[in-house]
């Protein structure tokens, strides 16, 4: 409930960011690519900046139920300062909005039912095409180890490739782990298990209901960067056999906020993760429902249509 509640913030963020961007800026917003216009229609003292609007982000927060306070500080990142991992925006230096670049936010909440983690990666003006052959190999990593099926006994070490494996087709990489564990109005980096390349990572198999995050990102130094992130539950898998009658795992993932559609390569998506993505937003929207006001579902609405790929 408590990644419900802070998935319809999230949302809440996106649709005030997407109406202030195009208002402010004349972006094309986060749908539509060339129709902006890109030159500011207001003066200089009204600006969006990393600052401001990670403060709204908690402003949308702090109105949802059992709300204690932030799990971590925002990272809210523009261009070049995405590109820096663990990126702390200070009011006095941070950068202002640009609707040419790449927008991250990795941030989450403390509510008395639960501790969020959530990054989503946007573009409020027209992505280039390197930066959509990113965001979708990223994407397809994240994809990855959401639907992987494993062994009792696995560990996260053995599971960190997963996420990697698109990247390293195209010789790309991230300089991080790939999960971290989350307690319940607790730690937002809770041990002892993870999920890393990192021989620490061997030491502690996954077990059912353990809550590990999914994120796996790409970085490109001095002009943007990626990052995708839900968090995860540990579940027992059903498989057809179970070989060694070790009994099998999977994740289930709580979190919930949409994927720019507008930010993927669909001819780098296979059929199995396009069907992953139109099932994931469809439960966004049935999961979020109730916690948004009519002009908010529409955006929601919109942001989680179908993908339709024609043969």
């Amino acid at each position: 409930m408590a990644h419900i509640r802070d998935g319809a913030a999230v949302v809440q963020f996106l649709v005030w960011l997407d109406n202030q961007m195009q208002e402010i800026y004349g972006a094309s917003g986060y749908f539509y690519e060339s129709e902006g216009t890109h030159k500011r229609k207001h003066l200089d003292s009204m600006k969006l900046t990393e600052v401001s609007v990670s403060d709204k982000l908690e402003g949308f927060r702090a109105k949802q139920e059992k709300f204690k306070g932030l799990s971590f500080p925002t990272i809210s990142s523009v261009g070049p300062n995405a590109a820096v991992i663990h990126y702390a925006p200070e009011a006095n230096t941070c950068a202002e909005l640009d609707a040419n670049s790449i927008y991250l936010f990795d941030s989450g909440a403390q509510y008395l039912d639960g501790t969020t983690d959530i990054t989503r990666t946007v573009h409020f003006g027209k992505p280039s095409f390197h930066e959509k052959s990113c965001f979708t190999t990223v994407l397809k990593g994240h994809i990855a180890l959401d639907t992987a099926k494993f062994p009792n006994g696995t560990t996260g070490h053995a599971l960190d490739i997963l996420a990697r494996i698109p990247l390293w087709k195209d010789g790309l990489d991230y300089r991080h782990g790939t999960g971290h564990g989350i307690g319940s109005y607790l730690n937002v980096h809770e041990g002892p298990h993870l999920i890393s390349f990192r021989p620490h990572a061997r030491n502690v198999p996954l077990q059912a209901s353990m809550t590990v995050t999914d994120e796996p990102g790409y970085y490109e130094d001095g002009n943007f960067g990626i990052r995708l992130e839900n968090v995860l539950i540990v579940k027992e898998a059903h498989t057809k056999f179970n070989f060694g009658e070790k009994g099998y795992l999977a994740f289930e993932h709580i979190t919930w906020a949409p994927y720019q559609k507008k930010l993927m390569d669909l001819t780098l998506l296979t059929p199995e993760e396009i069907e992953w993505i139109n099932a994931y937003h469809a439960d966004c929207r049935k999961a979020l429902a109730p916690y948004l006001s009519e002009q908010e579902m529409e955006w929601l609405k919109k942001a989680t249509e179908p993908i339709h790929v024609s043969a």
